[in-house]
């Protein structure tokens, strides 16, 4: 039976269908992001970085290896600068990553689309950010009405959003 979060797994499931059978379980995402990915559905293990305008630990966590797992980014929902570019996605589909989810902006959207990379964002700007190594990486992060917690499983495709804290059955 499929179950997700193994590494580079994308199983079919539809959000909708898990929200039908898993209910209260479930943390759901109340904004609507938009895909930039050339994968709109994908799930995965959460690795978390919280940083305001500089994506220096985002490139750190794309460098090294993904193993299938999705990498939550809450850049405080600013949208003066983007958290991740063409570059940084590359990195993490040659290392693995199933998706991004972006609290903030993406640039280089139509490059990325064209990416084997689920990437969900709250818009796009070309403006890149400073670079001062400042972030943490797998610190809890609330966004949307969602904890994101490391360790925990992220579901998403056309029609949002859901976390859970264990892996879900997904052939309901």
């Amino acid at each position: 039976m499929p179950v997700a979060g193994e590494a580079h797994e994308m199983p079919e499931f539809k959000t909708t269908d898990l929200c039908d059978a898993y209910g209260v379980r479930l943390q759901v995402a109340e904004l609507a992001f938009r895909d930039y990915g050339g994968v709109p559905r994908f799930c995965g293990v959460i690795e978390t970085i919280s940083a305001f305008e500089d994506n220096s630990r985002v490139r750190e966590c794309v460098e090294r290896p993904g193993d299938g797992k999705v990498l939550v980014i809450d850049g405080g929902g600013s949208l003066r600068r983007a958290m991740l570019g063409d570059l940084l996605a590359e990195k993490a589909v040659q290392n693995g990553w199933n998706g991004v989810l972006v609290n903030g902006c993406i640039r280089d959207a139509a490059a990325i689309g064209r990416m084997p990379l689920g990437v969900k964002a709250l818009g796009a700007n070309p403006r890149k950010t400073e670079k001062r190594g400042l972030g943490d990486h797998n610190v809890p992060v609330r966004f949307a009405g969602v904890t994101f917690l490391p360790g925990h499983f992220l579901y998403a495709d056309e029609d949002g959003i859901i976390v859970s804290e264990q892996p879900l059955e997904l052939s309901i």
